[in-house]
């Protein structure tokens, strides 16, 4: 098991990942976003990928091709994707269809340039186990990034994901709640049960990456909650 921690897309990503690594985390989750992100390449995390119109889905993908070509020069392995939210109003409940057409070929291109890419779950639908059953069983190559901050707000929680999604976990995020917002907070603040949670995620038998998506707009504080939750964690982990 590997902890690590997320930029702060907003702010130097060298100074970012210098801080994270004298903290002594394990990796950096990288986020390529705006505003200040200067590598020439920023993606937004809402990108209308699976939008039912051809030329924006073609430039979605160039633009996430863009990026996994530098995820890849940089040594990742893993390329997260937010679900695509994006519909006509009369094709909503065409959006795990859309979702799984525009990933096929997303994936191919992922594992071209040597990445595993992996589909967040976040709001409904994609906040329930069967849709993710779906979707993983007709894109080659997909693996599932657990948000446990998420199933806090979603209607399957992190448990019924890793007993049915087990095998197919690729990467998680811990963060705290209280169920009416994704507040981001440090583990053991919001109401995330983090004992039943990190049990059901090692009776997978996942040894992986775990990240601390915690936010705070003071760093000095933000590497103390970092390092309440890396010790909460680890405790756990260990009992």
């Amino acid at each position: 098991m590997k902890i690590g921690v997320m930029n702060d897309p907003g702010a130097s990503v060298y100074a970012e990942v210098e801080a994270i690594g004298r903290a002594g985390f394990d990796f950096v989750d990288l986020t390529l976003e705006g505003p200040t992100f200067n590598l020439d390449v920023q993606r937004d995390p809402c990108l209308p990928y699976a939008y039912p119109v051809e030329t924006i889905r073609l430039a979605c993908f160039e633009e996430l091709e863009r990026c996994a070509k530098l995820f890849s020069a940089l040594g990742a392995q893993i390329m997260n994707i937010h679900p695509c939210y994006a519909a006509p109003p009369r094709m909503r409940d065409r959006l795990v269809e859309l979702n799984i057409e525009a990933l096929r070929p997303i994936s191919q291109m992922t594992a071209d340039l040597g990445l595993t890419l992996v589909l967040e779950n976040y709001k409904p639908p994609f906040d329930r186990v069967f849709h993710f059953q779906t979707i993983i069983q007709q894109v080659p190559g997909l693996g599932l990034h657990l948000d446990f901050g998420h199933t806090n707000m979603g209607r399957d929680p992190a448990e019924a994901f890793c007993k049915h999604l087990g095998p197919h976990l690729a990467h998680v995020h811990f963060s705290d709640n209280r169920k009416t917002e994704d507040h981001h907070m440090p583990l053991g603040v919001g109401s995330v049960d983090w004992g039943k949670a990190v049990a059901a995620l090692r009776a997978t038998g996942y040894d992986g990456t775990i990240t601390l998506e915690v936010f705070c707009d003071n760093s000095d504080v933000l590497f103390s909650y970092l390092d309440i939750s890396r010790r909460l964690v680890t405790r756990l982990w260990d009992a």
